[in-house]
């Protein structure tokens, strides 16, 4: 398993490609919410497909700015995001391996894709809730996946006390921000909302601590 820019930035991509798909399909926003992603993802995507030298790269980035063209064809943008974060998955096992790769990008797709819906919520105070508790529990999931993976390739193995301790810590942290936003959303006013925002921006942060330090203990840098 390697540590690198295009590994980190495909799964990146794939997960937040992966919950445009998702949240499309529910039909719970407009299509300015899939220009946002679609924007955001052919960015961090096209940064992906330089640094990786991917010509699978490029697909994705031209199936996530098709997708944003397409935002208000109901049936069609769905697709083309989920072309996009399989394009970006193909991407980042080319580098870390399939299973790893796809654990990562469960991880970092369903925090970021929290994140930025909950952020729609200032738009739309009205959207429903359980789209973001279903992307909370899409995070929660991938962090039990990708810390089970690292572990399977012996990174609590490794030497280096003070990363696996950054490690524990990080996973620890990520943990409580899950459970905190899962709780924060329990909360009636749009206060709860604003408060699981904030607590997932936090959440995006620490996340990416999980999955880089995970593979740089399994590489042993």
């Amino acid at each position: 398993m390697e540590v690198t820019p295009g590994l980190i930035l495909a799964m990146w991509s794939a997960g937040m490609a992966g919950g445009a798909a998702l949240v499309a399909r529910w039909t719970i926003v407009g299509p300015g919410y899939s220009w946002l992603v679609a924007a955001v993802v052919t960015l961090v995507g096209a940064a992906a497909a330089a640094a990786a030298g991917s010509a699978l790269g490029v697909v994705g980035v031209a199936a996530a700015l098709l997708a944003g063209v397409f935002a208000r064809k109901g049936r069609l943008a769905p697709v083309l995001f989920a072309v996009a974060g399989v394009s970006f998955l193909a991407v980042a096992s080319g580098d870390g391996g399939v299973v790893a790769a796809v654990s990562g990008t469960v991880l970092l797709g369903g925090m970021t894709s929290e994140m930025m819906l909950g952020h729609w919520f200032l738009i739309d105070p009205q959207l429903p809730r359980w789209a973001l508790k279903r992307l909370d529990l899409v995070a929660a999931a991938g962090l039990v996946l990708d810390v089970a993976v690292v572990a399977a390739y012996g990174a609590f193995g490794s030497d280096d006390t003070v990363l696996i301790a950054a490690m524990i810590a990080l996973t620890v942290m990520t943990g409580l921000l899950v459970a905190a936003v899962w709780f924060a959303l329990k909360e009636r006013g749009y206060s709860g909302v604003m408060a699981a925002t904030g607590l997932s921006y936090l959440g995006v942060l620490t996340t990416f601590g999980v999955v880089v330090v995970g593979r740089m203990l399994v590489a042993g840098l």
